[in-house]
């Protein structure tokens, strides 16, 4: 029963994000956002997701995967089931937002990178509008940096997922 009513809330709440993306999808304006703001406003819309009992317990395991900060310092700004993020700042401006996400709990997160046709360190890879850069690792995992200074380029973004401990990531869903 318990399981029913999870998958029942779980339909609505994508459902639900069809809309809102779809909304924004269609919102015609002269004047268009940049995608660091697009992004911002559809994280402020978008309702939490329930989280898979599969899903990494504790996000907080993603933490020793994160890349070293060498040079920057490396805030980490949420942890919670299945999630980790942090930010990567420099003189005190933030570069970067680095996450690492368990898709269990967010399939349509994983489907993306079934067509992708590039991978970085053997894992597929996708471009999300200009301002981010996301791999899949063991099918499951999403490691996504997503560039909050103009000047952090898709290059650095690339870079920044190869210094994550993939392979390490790889073995907590193994």
């Amino acid at each position: 029963m318990l399981r029913k009513v999870s998958i029942a809330i779980g339909t609505l709440v994508l459902v639900g994000l069809l809309v809102v993306g779809g909304c924004q999808f269609t919102q015609l304006n002269a004047s268009q956002p940049s995608d660091t703001a697009k992004w911002e406003q559809i994280e402020a819309q978008t309702p939490a997701i329930a989280v898979d009992k599969k899903a990494v317990i504790n996000g907080g395991e993603f933490n020793k995967f994160f890349p070293t900060a060498d040079g920057y310092e490396r805030v980490y700004t949420q942890e919670k089931d299945g999630f980790a993020e942090a930010k990567i700042k420099q003189d005190g401006n933030t570069l970067a937002m680095v996450s690492v996400s368990d898709t269990t709990s967010n399939p349509s997160a994983a489907a993306k990178y079934e067509n992708s046709d590039r991978t970085l360190s053997g894992y597929p890879v996708v471009e999300v509008g200009s301002t981010a850069t996301s791999l899949l690792v063991a099918d499951r995992l999403q490691v996504k940096v997503l560039s909050r200074d103009p000047a952090f380029t898709p290059t650095d973004r690339e870079a920044w997922l190869e210094k994550f401990d993939l392979a390490g990531l790889a073995q907590l869903v193994n």
